[in-house]
């Protein structure tokens, strides 16, 4: 006869549910007390068979963290596949417009710079890349799905070889309640492109530190000089891992190997290209930041600025709390430690590290901190709370870790459609991706060719305006954003004055030309203004144009 264990392997290899149930059934017959058999599954889980009833669809239910463990990356997989198709599709269809961070990127993006007045490329070329590629405004919504999945495999990957394949996925799975990652993520902007590079940079400082091998040193290089085409923000990551290295005893022993200073090297290197951008056109960009930051109203705004943050941080959290409750609930018999207090203090560090040392600023500063700065800070925090759980993940724990991720999953997909499909018929707020972007572009089109006899190539107007004709109008115009050659620096304004322009505004006043136009556009003639309907719900966009005929 055989053993036990020989059945086990036989049906942990088979994957069969029908050998694994005779297998349940002798365990049963051969155990004195039925109740308190127990059924080990192959990533070392025992998960009691007291929980599972007789039928088959129990029995399936039951071997879902065999199936992770086993085939790991088919469970990532179809998490994966769910998270981009939902997140595709939704505003694919409940946005006729752009927002405005991709008509940013598509206003940016076409000139392929090496640094802009407001902040780092990457974004931008990745929009351009996509729409000279597909040429349709889903692939952007796409790209945003791809980017964040891409961070959350780096988490899962990191999170594999710590806490196992129940684990990592249950990691992935708390992170994903964050509203960041979903709602928000479709509006493919800095925050979300920096977000693989954060977590690839997490990633190799933990390895680098846990194996002080030369290539994670050189990937944390190569991470954060990425990073740092994404979005300055890094620096917000580089210094706390600074500071680590140089406050903690094992992680200051790195400094005597050449680790840290090939991680500095590489850096460097990448950004080099952008850093002498930067160097040549006197940091452009801290100007715009600077023009941002609301000044300091008084010396409350040292405590309540901060303070608003971190509630706000906190609120969108609770989501991922509710996905990681239980972990925690009901409280395990015994604690089953999982990985070691150093994987968990250096995880902590890149967790609340960057998050600590935002707010201390603003507490010294009294700077007005916004809520999307947190978009990087809570990727390893699920991973962090399966570490300090330490428990064992069985069927029931994760059933109901990934009840209530879907439960959250179509809340946010339900106040998604309720905001651009229902709200925009019950009230006025204004929502840019329903503006009617197409419409103007062929207004503003049609009306200066019938009167100048030219096709449209150029546009004065704010980034927004110009930004929309340029996306929806089918000769693309460039855009002199704001009327400032400065902030448009591949536009000739002679050769803007050779072929003409529309001059392109919005506001109370539609019969005079706008003053900072006055300049740049002298000779404009106004034209008679018009009202277009939004796309749909309450609404209109009332505007006025002049025409900068061309001189030929």
């Amino acid at each position: 006869m055989r053993s036990p264990q020989l059945l086990r392997d036989h049906a942990d290899r088979e994957g069969s549910v029908s050998t694994r149930a005779r297998f349940e059934r002798r365990v049963i017959a051969r155990t004195r007390n039925p109740a308190h058999a127990r059924f080990r599954l192959g990533c070392g889980f025992e998960v009691p068979m007291r929980d599972r009833g007789n039928g088959d669809g129990n029995i399936k239910s039951a071997t879902l963290v065999a199936f992770i463990d086993n085939y790991p990356r088919h469970a990532f997989v179809v998490f994966c596949v769910l998270h981009i198709a939902v997140w595709t599709v939704v505003p694919t269809v409940l946005y006729p417009n752009l927002p405005l961070d991709l008509i940013e990127a598509r206003t940016y993006g076409p000139e392929w710079q090496l640094g802009y007045d407001k902040l780092p490329p990457m974004p931008w070329w990745a929009i351009e890349a996509m729409y000279r590629l597909f040429g349709a405004d889903w692939s952007f919504y796409l790209l945003a799905q791809i980017v964040v999945i891409a961070a959350f495999a780096i988490v899962w990957s990191a999170a594999l070889p710590l806490v196992g394949a129940a684990g990592a996925l249950v990691s992935v799975l708390i992170i994903d309640g964050l509203h960041y990652f979903n709602f928000t993520s479709v509006k493919f902007n800095h925050d979300v492109v920096q977000l693989p590079f954060w977590a690839l940079a997490g990633l190799a400082f933990h390895r680098a530190l846990r194996s002080g091998r030369i290539g994670w040193w050189a990937l944390l290089g190569v991470a954060l000089g990425l990073a740092f085409w994404a979005k300055y923000f890094i620096v917000m990551l580089a210094l706390p891992m600074l500071l680590f290295m140089l406050i903690d005893r094992e992680a200051r022993r790195t400094l005597a190997t050449a680790g840290p200073y090939v991680a500095v090297a590489v850096g460097l290197l990448v950004i080099l290209p952008h850093l002498s951008w930067l160097i040549a056109n006197d940091f452009l960009p801290l100007a715009y930041a600077e023009a941002r930051a609301a000044p300091v109203r008084g010396p409350l705004d040292h405590l309540t600025r901060p303070l608003i943050f971190t509630v706000g941080q906190l609120f969108w959290l609770v989501p991922s709390l509710l996905i990681a409750l239980p972990l925690f609930y009901p409280r395990p018999s015994a604690r089953s430690p999982v990985g070691d207090a150093r994987d968990g203090k250096i995880f902590a560090l890149i967790v609340f590290g960057p998050a600590i040392l935002l707010v201390a600023g603003s507490l010294i500063t009294g700077r007005r901190l916004f809520t999307m700065w947190g978009y990087p800070f809570w990727l390893f925090l699920g991973l962090l709370i399966v570490i300090h759980a330490g428990v064992v993940i069985d069927r029931l724990r994760l059933s109901r870790i990934s009840a209530i991720w879907a439960i959250v999953t179509i809340a946010y997909v339900f106040a998604f459609i309720a905001d651009y499909a229902v709200l925009p018929f019950v009230g006025v707020r204004y929502r840019a991706s329903l503006f009617p972007g197409d419409r103007l572009a062929a207004e503003i089109s049609q009306r200066f060719h019938e009167v100048t006899g030219v096709p449209l190539e150029y546009v004065i107007a704010d980034m927004w305006l110009g930004g929309n004709i340029h996306h929806y109008a089918p000769t693309h115009p460039l855009t002199l954003i704001d009327g400032k050659p400065a902030r448009s620096p591949w536009i000739d304004p002679a050769d803007l004055r050779v072929h003409g322009a529309a001059v392109v505004w919005t506001g109370e006043d539609r019969s005079n030309l706008p003053g900072p136009y006055a300049d740049i556009a002298r000779g404009a003639q106004v034209q008679p203004p018009f009202e277009l309907p939004m796309r749909w719900g309450h609404g209109t966009v009332r505007v006025g144009w002049a025409i900068l005929r061309p001189q030929r």
